[in-house]
């Protein structure tokens, strides 16, 4: 005899339209476009940014309001790991706000406290004390910022904590956006092109070699302050002890590595050392209103279980 029988599964739906993170990301490509409004950008290079940003907060509306109308664990994979790739989308955004000639009014002041730090403070000294290794793990350290978001994901899934997802990316975009977004009002260049073949390090490892390649290849000109990489590396860092504070040694290990990250921008030149200690302030300031919203209960409950079922046919 052939009869109906029915199979239970579980997944979930959910609870609001847009995610916090995902709200984040929309009001920034918001932002960029009014900015580049105010900024009177040429109108070929305002239309392109706003034509891009159209289609970026379309791809996250459409996403959201197809999982939350029809609920699939497929779309709901994409929307955690969505937000990495789009972060560095924000970041290169900023390129359309690239002056045509920097006046360097910032840096002649700001590599004078750098000069302090290094030489009278004697932190390359105490750096390159150690021959190749200090130096070689600080520009591996710089090289890993790039792999933070994904791997701080990939810890959340493997630990059973993949709700906590929006509240990690909630942290890190927050505090890395609000970075990307000061960019146009400080426009810099790095230390080691306005002061070529000044306090650069001694020692020179495969780690460095690959990072100057990575930022002459790839990176913006718009500024360096604040330091996008200082931000988001501390900002991971709180954001995983604010997410999954069952597990402080992996938040722990980050902030060591967000740590590694501000000295290494400082000694191989990539930044100025006011560049990663306003990065660090945003990422504080970021951590302390996600820690405000958690203990309002805004993220509770953003993702509810539902019981769904379908039927399959049994002999019996």
């Amino acid at each position: 005899m052939i009869r109906a029988a029915p199979i239970v599964r579980t997944g979930y739906v959910e609870r609001r339209l847009l995610r916090l993170s995902e709200w984040l990301l929309v009001a920034y490509f918001a932002y960029t476009t009014l900015l580049a409004w105010l900024f009177r950008l040429d109108p070929m290079r305002r239309d392109g940014l706003t034509a891009l940003n159209v289609v970026l907060v379309a791809l996250v509306w459409l996403l959201a309001s197809t999982d939350v109308r029809w609920p699939d664990e497929t779309l709901s994979y994409v929307r955690d790991w969505l937000p990495a790739p789009l972060t560095l989308v924000a970041y290169w955004e900023m390129s359309w706000f690239q002056p045509s000639q920097h006046a360097y009014r910032f840096e002649q002041v700001w590599v004078q406290w750098d000069r302090w730090l290094l030489h009278h403070w004697n932190l390359r000294g105490l750096l390159e004390g150690t021959g190749w290794l200090l130096p070689a793990l600080l520009e591996l350290s710089y090289t890993l910022m790039y792999t933070i978001p994904v791997v701080s994901v990939a810890i959340l899934y493997l630990s059973g904590r993949r709700d906590r997802v929006d509240r990690f990316f909630f942290t890190f975009l927050l505090g890395s956006l609000t970075a990307y977004s000061l960019f146009p009002y400080f426009p810099s260049e790095p230390p080691r092109y306005v002061f070529p073949g000044q306090d650069l390090p001694g020692v020179v490892t495969v780690f460095r070699q690959f990072n100057l390649w990575l930022l002459d290849t790839f990176d913006i000109r718009t500024s360096v302050f604040p330091s996008g990489h200082v931000t988001g590396a501390f900002s991971a860092a709180f954001a995983m002890l604010l997410a999954f504070p069952e597990r402080k040694r992996v938040g722990g290990m980050l902030l060591v590595l967000a740590t590694s990250i501000a000295m290494a921008t400082v000694y191989g030149r990539y930044h100025y050392a006011v560049d990663g200690a306003a990065g660090f302030l945003i990422s504080v300031a970021a951590a302390g209103l996600t820690l405000h919203m958690q203990r309002a209960g805004h993220f509770e409950a953003t993702r509810i279980p539902v019981r769904k079922q379908a039927l399959r046919l049994a002999e019996g």
